[in-house]
């Protein structure tokens, strides 16, 4: 099988996450055939909650669509490295592989901080792929947070 990236669909999640005002996050869930189950970004600020990250709506849009708790054998693509909150839940969602673009220093769960998935708590770690279009998320992050702090 041929990789197949869909960091484009999360990018895009998180422009438009952007344009609502939230911080520009975008996530996709990817079945083990590649068809895209569910795309979702941040909605923090609209939904008025703080578990609104575009990760846990991911999978909870995916859940929903295919009725079940679990994930096993499915992908997640997110922008920005994933916090602890939501590391947590794609190891109990049991998502097979995580494919992430831009790392997170002040907020990361998996690669910084925590590490979630490197604690014998952690029931399920998925392989985890970093970098994938590292410089787009960047650059989204960076100019939605310059437009911040000038407005």
């Amino acid at each position: 099988m041929t990789f197949r990236t869909h960091m484009d669909a999360a990018l895009d999640e998180a422009k438009s996450a952007a344009t609502r005002g939230e911080v520009p996050v975008g996530a996709v869930v990817v079945s083990p055939t590649g068809e895209v189950i569910a795309t979702a970004g941040n909605r923090t600020r609209e939904l008025n909650d703080p578990t609104a990250h575009a990760e846990i709506l991911a999978i909870r849009a995916a859940c929903e669509a295919l009725g079940q708790e679990r994930l096993t054998g499915h992908d997640l693509y997110v922008t920005l490295e994933p916090c602890p909150m939501c590391a947590s839940a794609i190891s109990n969602a049991r998502i097979a592989r995580l494919y992430y673009g831009a790392a997170d220093p002040k907020s990361g769960g998996v690669a910084q901080g925590p590490r979630i998935f490197a604690q014998p708590q952690c029931h399920h770690a998925p392989e985890v792929y970093d970098g994938l279009s590292a410089q787009a998320s960047e650059e989204l992050l960076k100019t939605f947070f310059a437009a911040k702090r000038q407005g």
